[in-house]
């Protein structure tokens, strides 16, 4: 397991926990935004492993509040930042890793999108996300979606498989650990998604809780 974060010391400090859970976890520098610690990244695992065989786009930042938060009070500079990290890092992150998934027997590539960026959701008054005004997160997921599906077809014919995953309302420093569901539970999507339906079976025979990706 590889754990990237920019910043050294929490990925390496994340990594050890991993491994003193029993996990063979290593940390590796990578920032989405720098198309150079990008580079390094792809270049650190080719010369390591020589493949990868899950692609977990997890990096996303909720941007700051213009004004009110509505579309009238965003600058341009937040929506720029948020897209920076939300989609142009996993276009940027996708396409450098794309030639080591290529070499496993049956890469796969998760993207952790929203809710909030359902057309249909948002556009539903009797429902949760008619309130929301904001246009940076919500419109960043709503491109992650779609750059999903665009690789999925781009690699229909090929072992690799790309989903968006939901993780639903999860507690994290995005949102001032407000959310209603564990990292843990969160996670458990991205797992069901990244684990062919071989390892799926069997981590179900375990009693190890699979996720959904409804969230």
């Amino acid at each position: 397991m590889l754990v990237g974060a920019r910043n050294t010391a929490r990925g390496a400090a994340a990594a050890d926990k991993l491994t003193a859970e029993g996990a063979d976890a290593r940390f590796v520098q990578l920032d989405v935004t720098d198309t150079d610690s990008v580079g390094r990244a792809a270049a650190w695992i080719d010369e390591e492993f020589g493949e990868l065989d899950v692609l977990v786009n997890n990096a996303g930042i909720a941007g700051r509040r213009d004004g009110d938060g509505k579309p009238s009070s965003t600058a341009l500079t937040t929506l720029r930042e948020v897209y920076e990290t939300n989609v142009f890092g996993v276009v940027a992150v996708t396409n450098a890793m794309l030639p080591l998934l290529r070499r496993a027997e049956a890469g796969r590539i998760v993207n952790v999108s929203s809710e909030v960026g359902s057309l249909a959701l948002m556009m539903d008054p009797g429902g949760p996300m008619w309130p929301m005004a904001s246009i940076a997160y919500p419109s960043s997921k709503t491109a992650l979606t779609l750059v999903t599906a665009m690789y999925a077809k781009k690699l229909r014919d090929t072992p690799i498989k790309v989903n968006a995953a939901k993780p639903g309302y999860c507690a994290t420093d995005l949102n001032g650990n407000t959310g209603f569901r564990t990292a843990e539970q969160s996670a458990e999507v991205a797992v069901h998604l990244a684990t062919p339906a071989r390892g799926r079976a069997e981590r179900a025979a375990e009693g190890v809780p699979l996720g959904c990706s409804r969230g």
